[in-house]
């Protein structure tokens, strides 16, 4: 074993250092899934990650959008190219944000370093990659004889970036690093760390640092940067902070420049060996990663040995199947919320990545769609901890809100949102009155899904509540009692006028999300009456002249229309009005309003038509929406496209496979409600369902063989597969085993 360790290991083609060898071993001691250990009979060695959890390329990324690959760690983003001589990584902070309170600005880019490499001889063996069950970026290549290798990673537990650079020669790394700030700040040269720190015209201080730990060889500081000379390996850590607090009565401020916070992180993590903290990250991100697992079939072996790029342009071919593929495009956008939702900012409309200063949107928080599709699967896909920075985003903003609502509306209670959102509560745009509405909908699936009390109590009630005032206040009573909402808009269409669809489903959805959040926890009955009683008298989804579903009151639905928003369906999907099984005349005409709209649109619409088929139990017409997204709107790296490049359709696209699997908005776990026959055997385990259940299945030739459902508060399930559905009364912890003609077992 000695001789192995000493030498590295070399798996196929490729070798893989001595201290990656150290950590496979550790990890698998941990028994971590993707991490299983592959016994031969002179060596052990890690199994390569299968081909649904791998983005492999033969090339550099030829440019950012497109092709770069992105790690995070929830805060800090990074975008890798691999280019072998002359590598550049652009990097992010979260709370890097222009604008305040009035003006929206822009999230904006931090800065790249660069790492100079000149090769003397032509590159071969050339691999970069991107395992996202292991968040770990490698490239590979062979240049005069030297087998080099990459390494980079986004630690959530240390809060640094790290990127590694090994070679099978040693001192075989010579070069230079240099660091360019995104507001031309002068970085600060020192013998080992590069610093950048600056203040935004906003006041807001940012700093970013890079430690550069060397093995062997030298380093020298000069006027430009850090250059190295024969070192064994060389090792940078990235660290990077604002003073961005997301508390208004503080000002939005720490009070303090991240100077000493982000060297503390910095000195912290270079202390411990590089094996140490990849294994750290890796047993963190897994506790999140490795609890959803999906099995939709096997891909040709040939074409899974394919670089992505081209797997992706042999799935734009006719009949062309790679179901692996599919499970990868799934999983990645587990992976990307992953990496750009676990600081104290949500998810944007790129996640965490941009390169730009004034990027489309303002690379904001969209609030009539797009912030919300990014987070539909966080509960289902069982991330419910990427939700909380949302969440508490939400909670953050309701004061600036509230000032800013009651100057436009002269309204005395509540609070709402325009389009455009930032960090400080500011907005811009055109004013989404229901927009708050949704927001609620999402303090409310984080109960349902989890069921914590004390969280519902002191967080989504109080906000839920002052929602519904406002809409107590603004609501308007027609002749006959019917309440309306006045003057609203349905994106991006349409004039304003009274009791659009859009509005009407929101605030029901509002309503009875606040009905039973009172209820559980046993207090305001009076209001809750009234609240009962107004969503009683709500104008209710209306079914038109040609079959569909009214878009607005009046019936003047275009049949014709093939705009990309579909907003007038929210009742169906993410809303909980219409459903087949319990409305099943307005899920007709919601039917007839999709196939008119057509299955034409951007990336995230598309995205979205996923989960309205899937909530139609229609499955195969789902896939197809997955499919044409993955054939026309996911770019090389798989990053979805509206165009340009926006995140909510990779997370609307997970989410949308979790619908496809796992249903629970009409009071019951629907079982494989839409699936597809395309994937007629297969199994996913670890989908969340509300009331706080996990469900596993398995599958053959489309019909369920085997579930097993575990229940973490104990609530009692009802579950349907098909037209039969049974009772479970579960105890908290208990797991109850079903056939697939849904008879019982427990243990």
């Amino acid at each position: 074993m000695k001789r192995y360790l000493s030498a590295g290991l070399k798996i196929g083609e490729r070798r893989y250092p001595a201290e990656h060898v150290v950590v496979w071993l550790g990890l698998a001691a941990l028994c971590l899934p993707p991490l299983a250990l592959v016994q031969g009979a002179e060596k052990t060695a890690m199994a390569a990650p299968p081909a649904s959890q791998v983005l492999w390329y033969d090339q550099p990324a030829g440019g950012w959008e497109a092709e770069a690959l992105p790690i995070g760690n929830g805060r800090l983003g990074a975008m890798l190219f691999g280019a072998t001589e002359k590598e550049t990584v652009q990097i992010n902070e979260d709370s890097l944000w222009e604008g305040d309170e009035k003006d929206t600005g822009w999230y904006q880019n931090l800065g790249e370093f660069e790492v100079a490499l000149p090769q003397a001889k032509p590159v071969t063996n050339y691999r970069r990659e991107l395992d996202i069950s292991r968040a770990l970026h490698t490239a590979t290549y062979t240049s005069d004889g030297v087998a080099f290798r990459r390494e980079a990673f986004a630690s959530f537990p240390d809060q640094v970036m790290v990127f590694r650079y090994t070679a099978d020669k040693p001192g075989s790394h010579s070069g230079t690093l240099t660091l360019k700030d995104g507001h031309d700040a002068k970085p600060v040269i020192g013998p080992n760390r590069l610093t950048a720190a600056g203040k935004l015209k906003n006041g807001l201080q940012y700093e970013s640092q890079i430690l550069v730990i060397n093995d062997g060889g030298t380093l020298t500081a000069t006027p430009a940067g850090i250059a190295f000379q024969n070192v064994i390996s060389l090792t940078l850590m990235v660290g990077a902070g604002t003073d961005y607090l997301n508390q208004r009565d503080k000002g939005w401020r720490t009070g303090e420049a991240p100077h000493r916070k982000v060297t503390e992180q910095l000195d912290k993590a270079a202390k411990r060996q590089y094996a140490d903290l990849l294994a750290a990250h890796v047993k963190d991100y897994q506790a999140l990663f490795s609890r959803v697992r999906l099995d939709n079939g096997k891909t040709d072996a040939a074409i899974a040995a394919q670089p992505a790029a081209k797997r992706l342009e042999a799935y734009k071919q006719a009949n062309a199947k790679d179901p692996e593929l599919e499970n990868l495009l799934f999983q990645y956008g587990r992976y990307l919320l992953i990496g750009s939702s676990r600081g104290a900012l949500p998810a944007n409309l790129q996640g965490l990545w941009n390169n730009s200063n004034t990027p489309s949107w303002r690379c904001d928080y969209h609030s009539n769609i797009n912030i919300q599709m990014n987070y539909w699967l966080a509960e289902t896909a069982n991330l419910p901890e990427c939700a909380e920075p949302l969440l508490s985003y939400i909670f953050s903003l309701r004061e600036v809100r509230t000032e800013q609502t009651s100057s436009e509306f002269k309204s005395k209670r509540g609070w709402t949102v325009q389009t455009e959102n930032n960090i400080f509560g500011g907005s811009s745009w055109e004013w989404n009155t229901p927009g708050s509405a949704w927001y609620c909908q999402h303090l409310w699936e984080h109960y349902a899904f989890g069921g914590d009390g004390t969280y519902l109590k002191t967080v989504a009630y109080p906000v839920m509540k002052e929602v519904c005032e406002f809409w107590e206040d603004r609501l308007k009573a027609l002749p006959d009692g019917t309440l309306v909402a006045p003057m609203g808009f349905s994106p991006e269409q349409g004039p304003r006028e009274d009791g659009v669809s859009f509005d009407q489903e929101l605030i029901w959805d509002l309503f009875t999300n606040y009905i039973e959040a009172s209820q559980a926890l046993g207090v305001d009955p009076e209001y809750c009456q009234k609240v009962t009683a107004m969503r009683d008298k709500l104008l209710v989804p209306k079914i038109g002249k040609w079959g569909q579903l009214q878009e607005w009151m009046v019936d003047r639905d275009d049949p014709k229309n093939e705009h990309r928003h579909v907003s007038h369906l929210f009742a169906v999907h993410p809303g909980r009005q219409i459903s087949p099984t319990k409305t099943p005349a307005l899920a007709a005409a919601a039917k007839v309003s999709l196939k008119a709209r057509g299955d034409a649109g951007t990336g995230w619409s598309k995205a979205w038509k996923i989960s309205f088929w899937a909530r139609l139990l229609e499955g195969d017409h789902s896939y197809k929406m997955y499919s044409e997204l993955l054939k026309n709107n996911i770019m090389p790296n798989l990053f979805d496209t509206h165009p340009p490049f926006q995140m909510d359709g990779n997370f609307g696209a997970t989410a949308g496979v979790c619908e496809m699997l796992l249903q629970s908005q009409a009071g019951e776990l629907h079982l494989l409600p839409a699936l597809p026959g395309a994937w007629g055997t297969g199994s996913v385990m670890g989908l969340r369902g509300r009331g706080g259940f996990e469900v596993d299945m398995a599958w053959a030739e489309c019909k369920l063989t085997s579930v097993t459902v575990r229940s973490l508060t104990g609530k009692v399930c009802q579950v349907r597969y098909g037209e039969k559905t049974v009772e479970l009364k579960m105890k908290p912890g208990a797991v109850i085993r079903l056939s697939g003609d849904l008879s019982t077992g427990k243990k």
